[in-house]
């Protein structure tokens, strides 16, 4: 058992220590983040999405989703209208900055080791989650992202395919995507009663468009636990032809799941030994 594991102090260090270690990282590091902000939108549209703001997540306190809101809008004034230049890379948290109660942030949900808790900042991961999926629909490249390793709570109005989130945990979690092409792209990020929205702008037409695909999802029970498993790949596409160009394999994904699930009412369960 490691030593964080054991008492809240050394947990709270350790977390300390992996702070700083990023903050020097990236103070010795060559990498050009993207730091400019632009009221002037850039023409043609690459994605556009939305999630809701408000699910039904198990038994959790729904206050903590109105505060997941106002945690929301803090993001969105550091992130609406940021450009993205060739050679430039996003860093979500480099953007946002620390999640603090003197900057105006609030308690909301979090997800941590396993378990569902609360913290100031708790909710951001949906920015996180929203920018994620626009940016695998562009040419960006993902150079960071992390995904939690449970399943916290049944699925309720989900669109997306399990496993195409991404967590954030201030400053080492980070989700960073960068530009290696020479058009600039640009985050529009804002919000109505009920949804998150996002839309990615770029200054030029790009000529491909992207398909997420999940394959072989399915409930897995290893020994006494049981697990949500699943494949996504994507599919670029050339506009003009609609010919498939590229195919590749983004991810497989396994998470311990933590609600109840009844294989004999479930056809994507299967058992197994301690295997995948």
């Amino acid at each position: 058992m490691k030593l964080s594991q054991v008492h809240p102090i050394f947990y709270h260090t350790r977390i300390k220590q992996k702070q700083l270690a990023r903050t020097c990282s990236d103070l010795v590091c060559r990498t050009k983040f993207a730091e400019d902000v632009s009221q002037a939108l850039l023409p043609h549209s690459c994605k556009k999405h939305q999630s809701l703001l408000r699910r039904k997540l198990g038994n959790a306190d729904p206050q903590l989703q109105e505060n997941k809101i106002v945690n929301l809008k803090l993001a969105i004034e550091q992130l609406d209208g940021l450009l993205i230049r060739p050679g430039e890379t996003f860093s979500f948290w480099r953007r946002v900055g620390k999640p603090t109660k003197r900057r105006g942030f609030i308690e909301g949900m979090l997800l941590s080791q396993g378990k569902v808790i609360t913290g100031v900042g708790g909710g951001l991961c949906q920015m996180a989650n929203l920018l994620y999926w626009m940016a695998l629909h562009t040419p960006l490249q993902i150079s960071e992202r992390h995904h939690h390793n449970f399943d916290p709570f049944p699925d309720d109005q989900r669109v997306l395919p399990f496993g195409s989130g991404a967590s954030v945990f201030y400053n080492y979690v980070d989700l960073r995507f960068y530009n290696p092409t020479d058009q600039t792209f640009q985050l529009l990020v804002w919000m109505t009663d009920q949804h998150l929205k996002g839309k990615i702008v770029s200054d030029r037409e790009w000529p491909y468009a992207y398909h997420i695909e999940e394959r072989n999802h399915h409930f897995l029970r290893e020994q006494d636990k049981t697990y949500r498993t699943n494949e996504l790949w994507r599919h670029m596409v050339e506009k003009r032809t609609g010919k498939t160009v590229k195919v590749e394999h983004l991810m497989k994904n396994k998470a311990e799941v933590k609600y109840p699930v009844h294989f004999e009412e479930n056809s994507n369960l299967t058992e197994e030994s301690g295997r995948m």
